[in-house]
């Protein structure tokens, strides 16, 4: 027996080995040094993330001076900055939105909230998502398959807190991380606009094999230990705290009220819906 605890200790440190055979080696070595009693821990818990994204004005930013963009950002930092809670356990997780009063209002981004996801349950067992999504007033509750993700797996590392971390990167449909949003360059029906081409978006994950579970923010999952940060283009989301198998258990159960639909019926509801009040607005102005 100790030959093997040695044979595991040696493959563990060679320096050519992968994430994926560093995961698994931890797991046997987590095997043979557990009591019989509880071979394998049951890793449930909750992890706090820190969400910034950048300001997107399109061509109309490029009008405007760097003191406007600056006054913009900062009427719209309740958008752009907010903390989000994953709550998991080993087959589930619940990711939401830690909502924050304007520290000078005292009031919450209302219109802003149309267009930001909603309470999120994902199975990875089933591979499916259940999503709470509000849109002027009306609950929708959308069912669909989680994102189908290839990640590519890098031996480069980096500890975020006490945890270390490996990196992966995925290539994903900008549209797949996006339906709940709206653009009104997705109305554009120019016959003569040329075929427009899929649009993706880069993704860089941080996971711990430290904690053996495929759950991570948002809709990223699929890999072998949470995901501790995630950079797009865009956003960043970071794990500042994690509690681990708190004294009370975590039982998650999906959300239930609205209207079940999926992703792209969502879309076209909204969409739909902001055509009618933009023409609404069109006919006024002419009456």
């Amino acid at each position: 027996m100790f030959n093997f605890f040695v044979y595991l200790l040696n493959i563990t440190t060679q320096a050519t080995m992968t994430p994926l055979t560093y995961f698994l080696n931890y797991l046997l070595l987590v095997a043979f040094l557990t009591p019989s009693k509880a071979p394998f821990q049951e890793f449930q818990g909750k992890a706090y993330y820190y969400a910034k994204s950048n300001l997107q004005l399109g061509a109309f930013g490029a009008r405007m001076s760097a003191i406007q963009k600056k006054q913009i950002q900062e009427g719209l930092k309740n958008r752009l900055e907010k903390t989000y809670i994953l709550s998991f356990t080993k087959e589930a997780s619940s990711y939401k939105e830690e909502v924050k009063l304007d520290a000078i209002s005292g009031a919450t981004d209302s219109w802003g909230a149309n267009f930001t996801p909603g309470e999120l349950y994902k199975n990875i067992k089933t591979k499916r998502l259940i999503q709470e999504q509000e849109f002027y007033g009306k609950q929708f509750l959308i069912h669909d398959e989680l994102i189908p993700i290839e990640w590519i797996m890098t031996s480069e590392q980096k500890n975020i807190g006490k945890y270390t971390c490996f990196k992966a990167k995925a290539s994903i449909p900008t549209a797949l991380l996006s339906w709940y949003n709206f653009s009104w360059n997705e109305t554009n029906t120019d016959e003569d606009e040329a075929p427009k081409t899929t649009t993706m978006t880069e993704v860089i994950a941080w996971y711990t094999p430290q904690i053996p579970i495929s759950h991570g923010p948002s809709e990223f999952w699929g890999l072998p230990g949470l995901i501790l940060e995630i950079n797009t283009d865009t956003t960043i989301l970071l794990c500042s705290k994690i509690v681990l198998n708190p004294d009370e258990s975590i039982k998650l159960s999906a959300p239930k009220k609205g209207k079940q639909v999926n992703k792209s019926a969502y879309k076209e509801i909204i969409t739909g819906k902001m055509l009618e009040m933009r023409n609404n607005r069109t006919r006024s102005r002419r009456e």
